[in-house]
Order: structure tokens, then C-alpha cells, then sequence
């Protein structure tokens, strides 16, 4: 183990039995990462991938192969009928709405199944009152919440759905919400209930931070239609930008004139040079989120250690990347957003304190020094400036990096804590 010299050697001593405890589950996260990768190479390989398909066109974007067969790479991926991967979708909320505005229509109603969803989405549903959401179009929206032990409520399911129930959407990661992630294999479960009862009814997941941390996805599991960002997992830290849907073919046309207009939908909308990028980091992705998932798990075990309340555990599967921690107190998630920043290869010395963001009640800290602004499967932190003051720490291109981050934020937060005390 590397010597940091600014590191106590009770931190480093307890770093070095963590990582020794966690070599069983870093090994099962290379097998899920081979698997992963394996699948990916095949679809470029069954797809005959070549330099031409880095190319862009300009203006209308007419007959971009490489924007075409990279489409028909992700559904061969996902399992699934079709795909929609574009420049054009400006991130995971962008995803999610353009899917969500596609499959309703006025009259039609949404339920969401694993409660309420994130803050962001509740001004494009319509929760919270904004021009263009889902509700001025006279969409309407339900929910049921997740069972006490964080399963899906299939008594509260069946009681909430109704003729006009058009859609049932799933959200896989936690959000800002203290519960678990949930497994393809159990989203499976759900989408197997709803179709019982209505089996007309569309099933939506929102994907985001979930892709190749399983060795399955939602589609494998009879998901109509998945979403995702490509500054997350998908990009493998090289797309500067973009969406994704997957799913059945009718519901991806869809999709495509709600993204352009309808008669043109996906023949239009030239990719402005990133496909090279689109494919190398879809290339890369299988291993990127392997690191992502140990800096979760190496976080978990180090928290744990130290007092502190982790989800998942140390010991625990992970669903998604997305790793949190109960830190008590603003001080505390301030100097641990802060180590992250400072942490960073990108804007290492700035500051980072709460402030107010789109989408978003609450003040939200975020640590973010990314190569690509927002880039969440970059090293990164962030939470909602409320009790019980709980980061969201995410992404790391590479393990190295994402220890360095967390024993930086440890290291400042026992020394403030110390602090204190005296």
C-alpha cells in the first residue's frame, strides 16, 4: 500500500484493512466488470464498427451511420428492441421527461412505485407547478411508497391502479432518499405484477447510475423502456454529453419525434463531432463503473469504521454507484464535500458550499471537479443541505483516485472533529 505522507497511520492502517476485508467483493465486481465488458464488445463486433462511424454530418444530420449503428450497439447491450442516443438529450432529467412526455397523453395518469421521484423531476411531472410539465398537458400522477423494508408495495400497487393508468415508472437508484437501490432482478418482479393486473400498461425505469453495475439491466427483465444519462455510466467519462433510451421499438419512435418532430424524428439531429467519444467511452464503461462501485464499497468500510452510517453497507450488494453517508451536521458534509473538491484534477481550489439549484427545494452542496461539467461518473459529492446532512458520493475513473478522495475527507473531518472537542 501506497505511504501518503499528510495521512495519520491509524487512517492508513484502517485503510489497509478495509481494502484486505473487501478483496472478496472487489473480486466480484471484475467478474460482473469482465462480463460486462465482454457483452460490449460483442455488440461493437456484431455491428461492424469502424472509423466511418466516428464521422459527423452537419445541418440536418441526414444518413449519420455511426449515429445510427451506435443506436443499434446500445439495444444489442440492452437487450432490447431499439435505442435512442443523441447529443440532444442534455442530461438524465432530460432522458426521463422526453420518455415520460412521449408514451402519455392528455387523460393519462403516472404512477410512480417506488414513491416520490427526485427532486428535479417534480417541476417536469408537475408536482410542482411549471410551464410544459406533464400535469399542464392534463397528465395526471400518483405514487405508492416502498414497503418498510424497502420492497415494492404490491397491495398499495394493485389498490393504485386504474383504467387510466397509462405508465408505471420505476426509479432504480435512491435519489436524495434513504433507501436501497434496486436490483434488475427485482424491478423484474414489479414489471411481472403491473402486467398481471393491466397488461397493456407501460413500464418506465429511470436507469441512471444503474448500467453495468449488474450484469443484467432492466430490458433483460421485460422493462418497456429504460433512460439514462450519458455523463453517467454509459459515457465511461469521455461522452461530453447525452441521453439514452432503450427499449421497445414503437415506444423509441416515439421517443424520436418528441425529441425533434413528429414525420422526422430520428433521421434528423447530427452529432456534432462526439461520436468517437460516444463509442471509446461506451468502450470503457464496463470498467469505469467497476471503479466507481470500489470507491462505494471502500467508502462504506471506511465510515464504518469511523461511526458513521453508510447505505448500502460495506457488506451489502450494490445496485447502483451511488454511495451515501450520514454525516450528522452541516459542518460535517461541508468538510467532506470540500476534501472531495479539493480532491479533484479540475478546480482543486475551490470552494464548495450550499447554494441554490434548478430543480431542488433545499440548498445542495456539490463537489464536482470534473473534466466534464457535471459528470457524475467522475469523482464527485453532493447532498441536500437538510437533516440528516447525507452525502451522495459517487463515480471515480479510477479506484486510485476515488481512495485518495475518501481518505482526504476522512482525514479532514476527524480533524475537525478533534477540533471541536478541544
Amino acid at each position: 500500500m501506497f505511504d501518503y505522507p499528510e495521512f495519520s497511520r491509524d487512517l492508513l492502517d484502517a485503510a489497509k484493512e478495509a481494502e484486505e476485508e473487501l478483496a472478496p467483493v472487489f473480486r466480484q465486481i471484475d467478474d460482473i466488470s469482465e462480463a460486462n465488458q465482454y457483452k460490449v464488445l460483442n455488440a461493437f463486433r456484431k455491428n461492424r464498427i469502424a472509423e466511418q462511424h466516428f464521422n459527423s454530418g452537419t445541418g440536418y444530420g441526414y444518413s449519420e451511420s455511426g449515429r445510427d449503428r451506435l443506436e443499434q450497439v446500445y439495444a444489442d447491450i440492452f437487450h432490447c428492441e431499439d435505442a435512442l442516443v443523441r447529443p440532444q438529450i442534455t442530461c438524465g432529467t432530460h432522458a426521463i421527461y422526453l420518455a415520460l412526455s412521449s408514451i402519455l397523453l392528455p387523460g393519462d395518469e403516472l404512477l410512480y412505485i417506488t414513491g416520490m421521484p427526485y427532486d428535479s423531476l417534480e417541476m417536469s411531472i408537475g408536482i410542482t407547478s411549471c410551464a410544459m410539465s406533464l400535469s399542464e398537458f392534463g397528465i395526471t400522477f400518483d405514487h405508492t411508497d416502498l414497503a418498510g423494508d424497502m420492497s415494492f408495495d404490491f397491495d398499495g400497487i394493485k389498490e393504485k391502479i386504474k383504467p387510466n393508468t397509462k405508465a408505471v415508472a420505476i426509479q432504480r437508484s435512491k435519489g436524495y432518499k434513504k433507501r436501497a437501490s434496486l436490483s434488475s432482478e427485482y424491478i423484474g418482479e414489479a414489471v411481472r405484477f403491473v402486467k398481471e393486473i393491466k397488461p397493456d400498461i407501460i413500464v418506465f425505469v429511470d436507469n441512471c447510475y444503474g448500467e453495468f453495475v449488474e450484469i443484467h439491466e432492466p430490458t433483460d427483465f421485460g422493462a418497456d423502456l429504460i433512460a439514462g444519462s450519458l455523463i453517467k455510466n454509459p459515457g465511461g467519462g469521455l461522452a461530453p454529453t447525452g441521453g439514452y433510451l432503450a427499449g421497445r421499438a414503437d415506444l423509441i419512435e416515439r421517443c424520436a419525434f418528441r425529441l425533434t418532430a413528429p414525420g422526422l424524428g430520428r433521421e434528423v439531429g447530427t452529432t456534432q463531432g462526439v461520436m468517437r467519444l460516444f463509442y471509446q467511452g461506451l468502450s470503457l464503461a464496463p470498467k469505469v463503473v467497476s471503479q466507481a462501485l470500489k470507491n462505494a464499497h471502500f467508502l462504506a468500510a471506511m465510515c464504518e469504521r469511523f461511526g458513521f452510517e453508510t447505505s448500502p453497507g460495506k457488506d451489502e450488494t450494490h445496485h447502483c454507484i451511488v454511495q451515501t453517508v450520514d454525516l450528522g451536521t452541516p459542518e460535517n458534509l461541508t468538510a467532506f464535500c470540500s476534501a472531495v473538491q479539493a480532491s479533484s484534477y479540475v478546480d482543486s481550489y475551490v470552494a464548495c458550499e450550499g447554494s441554490d439549484m434548478p430543480g431542488y427545494s433545499d440548498k445542495v452542496i456539490m463537489a464536482s471537479g470534473a473534466f466534464i461539467s457535471g459528470s457524475s461518473i467522475e469523482l464527485s459529492c453532493d447532498g441536500p443541505m437538510r437533516e440528516p446532512y447525507t452525502a451522495y458520493f459517487q463515480g471515480g475513473l479510477t479506484y486510485e483516485h476515488g481512495k485518495y478522495a475518501i481518505l482526504s475527507a476522512l482525514s479532514k473531518m476527524l480533524a475537525r472533529t478533534q477540533d471541536v472537542d478541544k
